[in-house]
């Protein structure tokens, strides 16, 4: 069922209000603080309308009412305005004009960037490499029992991963070990480099001394290396919502942030509370949790995604248009033909 204008205009309030002030919103309020030209009796009557559509809920404590899941999903689907401050724009620019970064460094500044412009939780999902080859393994000992090793595909993509060994390990047998490795693996897709590890397996007992240490090291380095790269920033910002002074709650949302492996599927499964804009972004709602992002792409195998994370009641004008300027810069950047690109 389509809502009038007066209808639409109430509810637009009410999410307005609620996004600003965290409390149940009532018809007082908004005759009040938003000057409708309703009677307090048609608000109440629609307000009652919209809870019974489900795009308000209606709490426990108090008479107000607040958006609904669908209302938020109603929201953003007809509702969204571009909403990005000048100055905000202008810093963004900076980070990318104003400093010499590589990709990596400008989507982990940019991220810690959308963390305070937000004050909400951020992530990136860095490109996914697994499609790429591998191009060279570097390692850096640090002493006989941890070591750096540098990942680098034919794209460019690097990984680091800090390798502890229970036991003594010498220099001359991770430094033999790398080679071989780079010998016989250089080429390979990084999907393919574990099953391709495991023939290696016996050259490695032949030139190696700690052969097993060492190819236990690298098989979970290379499956942290296929796996999905995912990055969190301003975990703490949520300890400020009200949404999650529950304990309960919150310890549910850092368990979901630890969970690396379910970032790229979110809002696959549920489509019905999903929303993708005609501008780039994506709301997912999973519980009281909303996510919103946006992908970039700097080349025709590497895509990443930049998200937001925090409550249902967050301003999704702004994050949106925040996300979307930051994704279409990092493009304009680091694109194939950007002012960095490769």
């Amino acid at each position: 069922m389509m809502l009038t204008q007066r209808r639409v205009d109430i509810f637009k309030a009410i999410v307005d209000e609620f996004i600003q002030s965290a409390e149940p919103v009532g018809s007082k309020t908004l005759m009040e603080k938003y000057d409708l030209p309703y009677s307090s009796a048609t608000i109440r009557n629609d307000m009652q309308f919209l809870e019974e559509m489900g795009y308000l809920e209606k709490t426990h404590t108090s008479s107000g009412r607040i958006p609904s899941t669908q209302g938020y999903k109603f929201y953003c689907e007809n509702l969204l305005e571009a909403k990005l401050d000048p100055k905000m724009e202008i810093a963004i620019k900076d980070l990318f004009t104003d400093r010499h970064l590589n990709l990596e460094e400008a989507i982990l500044q940019s991220c810690n960037m959308l963390s305070q412009m937000t004050n909400l939780t951020t992530g990136v999902l860095g490109p996914d490499a697994s499609m790429q080859r591998l191009e060279h393994i570097k390692i850096f000992p640090i002493n006989e029992r941890s070591a750096v090793c540098v990942f680098i595909t034919d794209n460019g993509h690097t990984e680091n991963r800090t390798f502890n060994f229970s036991d003594d390990v010498s220099i001359e047998d991770i430094e033999q070990c790398c080679s071989i490795l780079n010998d016989r693996l250089k080429g390979t897709y990084v999907h393919d480099v574990l099953d391709k590890m495991q023939a290696i397996k016996p050259i490695l007992a032949e030139h190696v001394q700690r052969h097993e240490m060492l190819f236990q090291a690298f098989i979970k380095a290379f499956m942290k290396f296929a796996s999905e790269n995912v990055y969190f920033k301003g975990q703490n910002n949520l300890l400020y919502q009200p949404e999650f002074a529950d304990i309960e709650k919150l310890k549910q949302l850092m368990s979901m942030l630890e969970n690396r492996s379910m970032w790229r599927q979110l809002g696959k499964q549920s489509q019905e509370l999903v929303v993708k804009t005609q501008e780039g972004s994506k709301m997912v709602w999973v519980d009281d949790v909303a996510v919103v992002s946006s992908k970039f792409r700097v080349s025709d195998s590497e895509e990443g995604e930049l998200m937001v994370v925090g409550p249902s009641r967050m301003d999704y004008d702004k994050v949106a248009s925040l996300l979307e300027y930051v994704s279409s810069t990092i493009e304009e950047f680091y694109g194939s033909g950007g002012k960095h690109g490769r």
